[in-house]
């Protein structure tokens, strides 16, 4: 269409080119010559020599006839220029004016002839190719509308058909007969849908064999399982987890959870875990076996990749109840035994420490040196056992939840001076120099000062035990808005930052710690202050000390 009107619009240009041309080449040249003629016989009355561009000028005329009347007129014209050669008289310079104005006229007819010519096949040629134009901008937009159509419907159908296959319809067929492109297409995806038909009947059955084998596999095992969609519709349990919510398959399968749990306090309890952030670690206490049993719940969120995709899909949640009873009964027969054990131990430890102070006394004779090394080295020994025989206690009230607070309104200075104090001749013996930095002004706190105080002696305690000999020990308080910190500052080895959390757990040691130990102290400590509403934490670096803070409200 672009060649049509290129072609159409050179072939008027030309023609409208041509038609200038004749008007500029021929009458507008035999105007200029009559001008020129008549310029000269102007000046023939007086000036002879004017003849001469006369009949030059009348020479080139006779050869740019172009007019059908102007050719008599041209003959008319060189009869009297002939006649003004012989004589030079003014009724001839008259009759010979009179000529050259007869050829201007036919030319000036002539060029407003071609001009209005001009002008129609200008108009003419305008119009054809606005109809041209507007044709082809109608072919235009039909191809616009169908040709990407035409490509498009193949495609569309193509991408149809495949949703149809990712959807499980085996059955679909695409015909392209009357596309050559897409036959072939068409031809592979039939044969595609074909095999995965057939493939499908062939596999149903073995699916559902495999099938029953994952039931039965989950139905054999002692633990509860529920299993959850995302939507929280309950998908299967197992015969166990029916038997311990006391449930029945027709009751709760493809039922949302949150709507069987408002008839089950238990399975409320455990999907609460669902619909909420917070972890909750609290073994379940449930009467099962003929006994109270103790669970433990996992939730495991379940996640797959498609095939033929990379991003997982969350695609719900298994809920496990782990048999945790034979744990909780060992757990609490190694805490009575713990505690009944540290309880029978404090009577030979004072026994034994009364029996020293004793022997120590001097009058019942004076030690020598070994003698007072060997009873020095006994006191060390017996305080170290009376002090881990403390700890296992406190640890055996905690775990049994038998730990009572006794609390009173109390001054941290209070507990500082005591924490000071008991740990004075551990201090004089390290080199230690203890500095306390308190200020003017300290809100009170309602602890159990006993507690509490015990925790700042075992913190104070670490520092002296961890610090070089004549290194510096700052123990102090703080208040932020409505807590106090009282804290403990060393500047020895310090910790790792790897161990920051573990060190507050039951019976870890720091690797390459050469100071013995419990690893109870920091647990107890962590229990005790938890259980007052409080915090305890770690600031440490490795080769600049440690600052353990303990965080209490006012």
């Amino acid at each position: 269409m672009i060649l049509l009107l290129g072609i159409q619009s050179v072939g008027y240009i030309r023609d409208l080119s041509k038609a200038s041309v004749n008007i500029i080449a021929d009458n507008y040249n035999s105007l200029r010559y009559a001008s020129d003629m008549m310029t000269s016989l102007d000046s023939i009355e007086y000036d002879s020599a004017a003849m001469l561009p006369l009949l030059e000028t009348l020479a080139l005329q006779q050869k740019n006839i172009t007019e059908a009347d102007e050719f008599q007129a041209t003959g008319a014209l060189q009869q009297r220029i002939a006649m003004l050669q012989d004589t030079v008289t003014p009724r001839t310079i008259q009759l010979v004016r009179s000529d050259l104005y007869r050829i201007m006229e036919l030319n000036m007819a002539a060029i407003q002839a071609k001009s209005r010519l001009l002008s129609d096949a200008s108009e003419e040629a305008m119009w054809w190719l606005a109809i041209t134009a507007v044709l082809c901008v109608l072919i235009a937009f039909v191809f616009l509308i169908r040709f990407p159509r035409g490509v498009v419907k193949p495609i569309t159908m193509l991408k149809e058909g495949i949703l149809e296959i990712a959807n499980f319809n085996y059955d679909k067929r695409l015909d392209f007969k009357h596309n050559k492109e897409f036959k072939t297409v068409a031809e592979s995806f039939n044969k595609m849908a074909e095999k995965l038909s057939e493939y499908r009947r062939s596999t149903v059955e073995d699916l559902m064999t495999n099938k029953k084998r994952i039931e039965a596999i989950v139905n054999s095992l002692h633990e509860p399982i529920i299993g959850l969609d995302p939507d929280k519709k309950i998908l299967f349990m197992n015969n166990e987890a029916f038997t311990i919510l006391n449930l029945k398959p027709i009751d709760v399968i493809g039922k949302n959870a949150a709507e069987v749990a408002l008839g089950n306090d238990l399975l409320r309890r455990l999907i609460r875990g669902l619909y909420s952030s917070e972890k909750d670690d609290e073994p379940l206490k449930i009467y099962a076996d003929n006994k109270e049993s103790y669970f433990q719940m996992e939730n495991i969120p379940l996640y797959i990749s498609p095939i033929g995709e990379k991003e997982q899909n969350f695609i719900g949640n298994v809920i496990i109840l782990n048999n945790i009873t034979k744990y909780k009964e060992l757990d609490s027969a190694k805490t009575n035994f713990i505690s009944t054990v540290s309880h029978e131990m404090k009577t030979p430890i004072s026994s034994i420490l009364m029996s020293l102070q004793l022997l120590e006394d001097s009058r019942l004779g004076a030690l020598n040196d070994e003698q007072k090394a060997l009873s020095q080295s006994i006191r060390e020994s017996s305080d170290r056992l009376l002090k881990i025989t403390g700890e296992l206690l406190n640890m055996t009230q905690l775990e049994t939840g038998k730990l009572q607070l006794m609390p009173k309104v109390t001054k941290p200075i209070e507990l500082i001076e005591y924490a000071v104090g008991a740990t004075r001749v551990l201090a004089e013996r390290f080199g230690c120099f203890v500095e306390v930095e308190y200020p003017e002004k300290i809100s009170k706190l309602f602890v159990d000062s006993e507690k509490i105080a015990w925790v700042i002696t075992n913190l104070l305690s670490n520092a002296i035990h961890h610090s070089p000999e004549g290194s510096r020990i700052i123990v102090g308080a703080a208040e932020h808005d409505k807590t106090v910190d009282i804290y403990v500052q060393d500047f020895g080895r310090g910790i790792d930052p790897r161990y920051h959390k573990s060190i507050f757990d039951r019976y870890f040691r720091v690797p390459g710690t050469k100071v013995q130990g419990s690893g109870l102290g920091l647990a107890i400590s962590k229990e005790f202050v938890e259980a007052h509403g409080g915090t305890i934490g770690i600031e440490s670096e490795v080769g600049k000390g440690s600052r353990f803070t303990v965080t209490l409200p006012v």
